[in-house]
Parts: structure tokens; C-alpha cells; sequence
């Protein structure tokens, strides 16, 4: 069994509220869900309204799969119209 986990640094430049942010964070989450079949959760800047962290997971019996999955994730997710990819990071368990 492979583990994959990115973490993914967003800005969400158009947030002006924490109520802001949750709608964004919260759709990213969802279709990050729904497309790729991935476990998604918020992390780290919960009281910011311009900046999170989200942590993706992945696992499968094939690394190869893992690693391809993570890559379209993070793809994805930098083409987001409402939050900014600044950086991300993976890691296999």
C-alpha cells in the first residue's frame, strides 16, 4: 500500500472575509473530491482570510498511480480561478 500526501499553499487574493475564504477552500475541496476520489483537508491558516493549506491524500497499491494522481491534483488545483497555487509539496508513506 502507497500513501501520497501534497500539501498545497494557497492565496485567495479576492477573499475579504473568513466567510469569503470557506466558499473557495470549500469548493476546491469538493470538486478535489469529486474528481480525483482523494481525502482533502484544511491544515494550517484557519484564521487567515487570504492564505490556507490544504493537505491531499492519495493511496493505491501502485506508486506510479499515486505519483500521477498527485501531479493532476496539483495541476488542478493551480488552474483555480479564485485561489493562487504559491507552493506545494509531497511526500509518500
Amino acid at each position: 500500500m502507497i500513501i501520497g500526501a501534497v500539501e498545497l499553499d494557497l492565496l485567495i487574493p479576492g477573499s475579504r472575509s473568513l466567510k469569503e475564504k470557506r466558499r473557495v477552500i470549500n469548493s476546491l475541496k469538493q470538486l478535489l473530491r469529486n474528481r480525483y476520489n482523494c481525502s482533502v483537508a484544511e491544515t494550517e491558516y484557519k484564521d487567515l482570510w487570504r492564505r490556507a493549506r490544504l493537505a491531499v491524500c492519495v493511496v493505491s497499491d501502485e506508486t506510479a498511480h499515486v505519483q500521477q494522481q498527485l501531479e493532476h491534483i496539483i495541476r488542478f488545483a493551480g488552474t483555480n480561478p479564485h485561489a493562487e497555487l504559491v507552493d506545494h509539496h509531497i511526500e509518500f508513506y
